[in-house]
């Protein structure tokens, strides 16, 4: 198996995304990392980093679209960039997936124009994995369609359900619709649609979730918009940060509540992990003809090291092959 990685994708390219493939050849076997970028930049960092393995090889390019570029312009003008020569990759299935940090624009656009959208798709959606009490919720759109039609909520339901099946072997995944409300009257007329809709389909649709509630593990897929999505994660991934900063600081108070933290530390390190979203990064673009996983722009080397893991995990689930299957279900029962 090999994954190619956008070595000049993300705030801190190529350095810790070059850092963050060595870490993971390093933790697992099974897979080979294509590094895709500048080859003088590249080979710095690994000889830097002191590894002299087999299991990193390079593609040399010569462009970088970076986030000031305008996205369908620059996949169409910047041919030798590593986003571009990453999806033609994947595309030739000349790799298994390819994984960048980079322009969230032009990773979508450069993910229609070249890969192509799976039969039945309109518009390919971001799938984010969420914490709950026993496991975790895949959230989609998490951010690229901000605004979207009733069908769209069912399209994604429906990829979203064929992910977890894969990526998780949840065999019948409860599928739900975020809504301010539980009942049937709630929501936009957009919202309320779509709700009609997937009550129709063969999905195992449980309706109408409040955000407050999915936390409680009641639902295995949770479908919105992109916007809504958005805000949900951003507002998760803050309010982790701002309790476990809080909760340290009521640790560290007094000399008893510092005595009571050595007694908790492992239950709060568990809590942590669980919560850690170097482990949940890495996101799938779902609806599209190839496995392409969108890292943080900011990512470390200790994410790009836990999303080549999860890459590794999805190929072998032959996650997209179920998407397909998923798709022509749905596009009989349209």
């Amino acid at each position: 198996m090999i994954i190619a990685l956008d070595a000049m994708g993300g705030d801190e390219a190529p350095v810790e995304i070059v850092k963050g493939a060595i870490l993971a050849v390093r933790e697992a076997e099974g897979f080979d990392v294509l590094l895709i970028g500048d080859e003088k930049a590249i080979k710095d960092v690994l000889e830097k980093e002191g590894y002299d393995g087999n299991r990193i090889s390079i593609r040399h390019t010569t462009e970088i679209i970076d986030n000031d570029d305008v996205p369908t312009r620059a996949v169409k003008q910047k041919k030798d960039s590593s986003m571009v020569v990453g999806f033609e990759l994947l595309r030739d299935k000349q790799v298994d997936c390819f994984v960048s940090a980079g322009n969230s624009g032009a990773l979508l656009a450069g993910a229609v124009m070249i890969l192509k959208k799976l039969p039945g798709v309109d518009r390919p959606a971001v799938a984010s994995a969420v914490p709950t009490k026993r496991g975790h919720v895949l959230l989609l759109d998490s951010g690229f369609n901000t605004n979207i039609k009733p069908i769209n909520y069912v399209q994604f339901a429906y990829l979203g359900s064929a992910y977890v099946k894969a990526a998780d072997g949840i065999e019948n995944p409860r599928v739900g619709l975020v809504n301010i409300g539980v009942e049937e009257k709630k929501g936009s007329v957009d919202v309320k649609e779509a709700n009609a809709l997937l009550k129709q389909t063969s999905l195992n649709y449980i309706g109408n979730v409040e955000t407050r509630d999915f936390f409680n593990d009641i639902t295995d897929v949770l479908v919105t918009d992109g916007f809504t999505g958005n805000v949900m994660l951003k507002l998760i991934e803050g309010s982790s940060d701002f309790f476990f900063g809080e909760i340290k600081s009521v640790m560290r108070g007094t000399t008893m509540s510092k005595l009571g933290a050595l007694f908790m530390r492992k239950r709060l390190m568990g809590l942590k992990r669980k919560l850690d979203t170097d482990v949940l990064g890495g996101a799938p673009l779902l609806g599209v003809d190839g496995l392409l996983i969108k890292s943080h722009g900011s990512s470390k080397a200790r994410t790009i090291k836990f999303v080549l893991l999860k890459a590794k995990k999805i190929a072998e689930a032959k996650m997209i092959d179920q998407l397909k299957v998923e798709m022509a279900t749905f596009q009989t029962s349209d």
